[in-house]
């Protein structure tokens, strides 16, 4: 593997005008980046931990090649090195390469032995590194594993490290892209300096933007579900960012109905791209896996595998409707982290009956590996109605400063005159919008209620759902849909 490498055709094309052209073509590239004396940043520490956690050794580091200098981006195992100088070099070797380099024994090769990370306190015996390659064939830097004994490698070991480049490269594309927002972003903000007319058109730009942005995250109308009553709510912290909380309502086929609401961690771009991995990930496996256990352990899969989505996870509810054969729905309910839902009904003393819906051991989605989901089967009978609701709800605060919480809420459901799902979602919106600081964050609700008097397949196909969507700040609620 010491060899002189084939170039790839990129670099081909590069030597073929001049050594010093190349390089300076790279350097071009590594400066586009900008990431060198850049601090730390999880998703790096991440890659150099899985190396040293992969190939079992003491130091594992992700390197940018600079003009003079070999620079850590990330050093795993190892403190107090920043940099080293390029020539001789280990990384300014693998950076010529377009396989990985592996070095059994550094003491054995003319490069390595004179390279101070081999002579110096640390006394690296084995090098392995893959180098880190754009899509236009620049090398940038590398990924390396590093031991203090001779050892040898697999060919699967060296493909494991070349993906393990390609990590870090769409983490840098990933970034590069983070960086060309911001940068549009801050020159936004000096136009807006610049003429405040013109700052009251961005603003309102920025808006429509998220708005818009938004509603492509949620149903535009929950659908009419024969013999329910469905009706929803969601309201944004902010007009400028796209909040995190989904839900949605569909079809499985036949009689059969699924149903979610789920809350994102964090706000904005990032979030808004978990929310749509989400939504499109549960809607696919809805009608794959009969068992919302199953739908859930699909999605945490999908947001442990995408790199995109970097720590992001979320909670979730996601249940099944199914007509019951003596009236109602029979409903099974899985819970990934998230409050529990409310299942309310007329209580023996006239005062509603509230019990909470919170299978054991659900636990947070796209956070762990292997999480645990569990379920639980209940029926909604007529007259009985279901409220799901994200923890802007419980996490708003009262006059003397306390949180709802879940017991509040559960508390100000007993008092309710009626669990039919339109004026469940209505009570609930007069409740926050009549504290004094509000929510203080997004709120999703979604209510699912069976009328005591089914309607007839007429009247359903011709009456859309109750529907309470307001996904913008300002608005307590939008006009009432029938």
């Amino acid at each position: 593997m010491s060899g002189a490498p084939e170039a790839s055709p990129g670099e081909s094309r590069l030597r073929r005008v001049s050594p010093a052209g190349v390089e300076a073509a790279r350097m071009k590239a590594v400066r586009r980046y900008d990431i060198l004396d850049t601090p730390p940043d999880g998703a790096f520490d991440r890659v150099a931990a899985m190396a040293a956690r992969l190939f079992d050794v003491p130091v594992a580091s992700v390197t940018i090649v600079d003009a003079d200098r070999i620079w850590f981006k990330v050093i795993h195992g190892l403190e107090g090195v920043a940099q080293i100088g390029r020539d001789p070099g280990l990384c300014g070797s693998a950076i010529l390469r377009d396989d990985a380099l592996v070095i059994p024994d550094t003491l054995t090769d003319p490069t390595a032995c004179t390279n101070p990370l081999v002579t110096g306190p640390l006394g690296v015996r084995f090098y392995a590194a893959a180098p880190i390659i754009t899509a236009d064939g620049h090398r940038l830097g590398t990924v390396n594993i590093l031991d203090t004994r001779p050892r040898l490698i697999t060919e699967a070991d060296t493909a494991t490290l070349a993906d393990l480049a390609a990590v870090v490269l769409d983490a840098m594309e990933l970034r590069l892209s983070g960086l060309r927002l911001l940068r549009e972003e801050q020159e936004r903000r000096k136009a807006e300096e610049e003429a405040r007319a013109r700052a009251e058109r961005d603003t309102e730009a920025i808006t429509a933007f998220a708005t818009t942005l938004q509603r492509t995250l949620l149903p535009p109308a929950l659908p009419t579900v024969p013999g329910l009553e469905l009706a929803c709510h969601y309201r944004t912290d902010s007009p400028r960012d796209a909040g995190g909380d989904f839900y949605d309502v569909f079809s499985l086929g036949g009689q059969r109905w699924a149903f979610f609401l789920g809350d994102v961690c964090g706000k904005g771009a990032e979030a808004a791209a978990v929310t749509s991995l989400t939504r499109y990930t549960l809607r696919a496996a809805a009608q794959h896996h009969d068992d919302p256990t199953e739908v859930l352990d699909a999605l945490n899969s999908a947001l442990l595998l995408d790199p995109s989505m970097g720590s992001r996870y979320c909670t979730c509810v996601f249940g099944t409707l199914q007509p019951a054969p003596d009236g109602g729905f029979t409903v099974t309910v899985a819970t990934g982290g998230h409050p529990p839902a409310f299942h309310i009904q007329h209580g023996d003393d006239g005062a509603m009956a509230v019990n909470g819906i919170r299978p054991r051991g659900g636990m947070l989605v796209g956070a762990l590996e292997g999480a645990q989901f569990t379920s639980h089967t209940f029926h909604l009978a007529p007259g009985h109605g279901l409220l799901l609701y994200t923890d802007g709800l419980t996490e708003a605060r009262l006059p003397d400063g306390t949180m709802l919480g879940e017991e509040g809420v559960a508390a100000f459901l007993t008092t309710r005159t009626t669990p039919d799902a339109g004026r469940l979602i209505e009570d609930t919106i007069a409740l926050i919008t009549g504290l004094p600081s509000g929510t203080g964050d997004d709120v999703a609700l979604l209510a699912v209620s069976v009328p005591l008097a089914p309607a007839t397949e007429q009247t359903a196909a011709a009456s859309p759902a109750h529907t309470l969507a307001t996904p913008v700040a300002g608005a307590a609620r939008a006009d009432q849909e029938r």
